[in-house]
């Protein structure tokens, strides 16, 4: 007959930790980014980075901002979109139930790796999607090679 043995530690229960507990509470009824516990954050667009042989593409949305709205800057190293997505104006006629579209000023900032053609760098807005192409430098891409055979 063979028996594990239980540290009597482990028995004893874990200390309460309110903050922690309700800070669970609260994300379990409202999710960690939803609902009036959200309003005070940063609106911070989402993106994705592609990379392909050619190029790095980062695509941040952008709905409701216009092209014209947004700034994107290169310089020591990092790609930085920034701009503002502005909130709808309040009419006295509206009577708003539920507010959870993110507004405000926002910046992403992105580190650049040493292999990008800065001189071609492209951006370009497609419906609600930003899309900022990074070539990169001739030096880095791969060439091939042909093998020659020899007579």
């Amino acid at each position: 007959m063979s028996r594990t043995l239980v540290h009597w530690r482990n028995r004893l229960p874990r200390p309460w930790d309110f903050s922690a507990d309700m800070e669970s509470l609260v994300n379990q009824f409202l999710g960690s980014d939803q609902g009036y516990f959200a309003q005070g954050k940063n609106f911070a667009p989402e993106s994705n980075i592609v990379e392909t042989e050619a190029a790095f593409a980062v695509s941040v949305e952008l709905p409701g901002i216009e092209p014209d709205e947004v700034k994107v800057e290169v310089h020591e190293g990092e790609l930085v979109i920034s701009g503002e997505k502005k909130s709808e104006t309040k009419e006295e006629s509206k009577t708003f139930h539920r507010v959870e579209r993110r507004y405000g000023e926002f910046r992403r900032v992105f580190s650049l790796p040493s292999a990008v053609d800065r001189e071609k760098i492209d951006a370009r807005y497609d419906h609600g999607v930003l899309t900022v192409t990074l070539p990169k430098s001739e030096k880095v891409i791969p060439k091939q090679i042909e093998v020659k055979k020899l007579d």
